[in-house]
């Protein structure tokens, strides 16, 4: 991008949440308590949550089903719509439609030129 490029898309709140596939979950829930120095604040079958430092880790049992290749970082924005049509306008395709997750949260994906999956997620 040049510096003569004007920016239009909208700011997001920044990285905030990071969900990691994984096979057994027992076993990762002891690595990631480990790490972060905290209990899961959530613990299900389907879902463990670590809340520390204003971030939100995930372990997502059995991601790799799921389409997960690996962890996904996702971008809190405030409208998910709005932040898909602005980088699928700069080239990004999306992987996920947005979908709600509970609570009214929503999450989306989308890919890089590259490849990388990304993640956006929208609290109502």
């Amino acid at each position: 991008m040049s510096a003569s490029e004007e920016i239009t898309a909208t700011p997001t709140e920044g990285i905030k949440t990071v969900l990691h596939p994984v096979t057994d979950v027992a076993a990762a829930k002891k690595v990631y308590a480990a790490l972060l120095g905290a209990a899961p604040t959530a613990d299900a079958p389907y879902y463990v949550g670590f809340d520390t430092a204003g971030q939100h880790i995930g372990l997502v049992p059995n991601g790799a089903q799921q389409g997960m290749s690996g962890p996904v970082a996702y971008w809190h924005v405030a409208d998910i719509e709005a932040k898909l049509a602005e980088v699928t306008a700069a080239g990004a395709t999306v992987k996920d439609k947005p979908r709600d997750v509970g609570g009214g949260r929503l999450v989306a994906t989308f890919t890089d030129p590259d490849g990388n999956v990304l993640g956006v997620l929208q609290d109502r």
